[in-house]
């Protein structure tokens, strides 16, 4: 019997048993590992290689996409002035990263690493807090007896 690749199956399997507020938390590390796999695309002298160039623009593309995913996954009449002022976020995100991709802007790109980062932590904060209320009291002590 062929179990094909152990670690793709996993990650289906996590994504396809995660919350919604977990799936978010998904994208928003996923953008942080490609914007972080970009900024390693420069050298020492904060230039891009000829040989990373093509890389960069790949991870810069990927993190574009997630954006893209988080955009649509908007719910602007639920979410209010909230996801509004996503909206406006996640379209200045992607407006950032084809500057950045185009100019190859490590200053730029640190910029909006942090961003992503620290919205990252609010949504995986946000996404803690409302998995832990919709357990019930009576299951979030710890029962010692048995």
């Amino acid at each position: 019997m062929a179990f094909g690749n152990p670690y793709a199956a996993y990650q289906t399997t996590a994504v396809k048993t995660a919350s919604q507020g977990k799936l978010v938390v998904m994208l928003y590390q996923g953008a942080e590992r490609e914007l972080s796999a970009a900024q390693k695309c420069f050298g020492a002298d904060d230039k891009i290689p000829a040989s990373k160039i093509e890389d960069f623009g790949k991870h810069v593309m990927k993190a574009q996409e997630i954006i893209n995913e988080l955009q649509v996954s908007l719910d602007m009449e639920k979410g209010g002035q909230i996801a509004q002022n996503l909206m406006s976020l996640y379209v200045y995100f992607n407006k950032e990263l084809m500057d950045i991709s185009i100019k190859q802007d490590k200053s730029k790109l640190r910029q909006i690493l942090s961003m992503i980062k620290d919205l990252g932590t609010a949504w995986e904060s946000a996404a803690q807090n409302t998995a832990a209320d919709s357990v019930p009291q009576a299951q979030r002590t710890l029962n010692i007896t048995g």
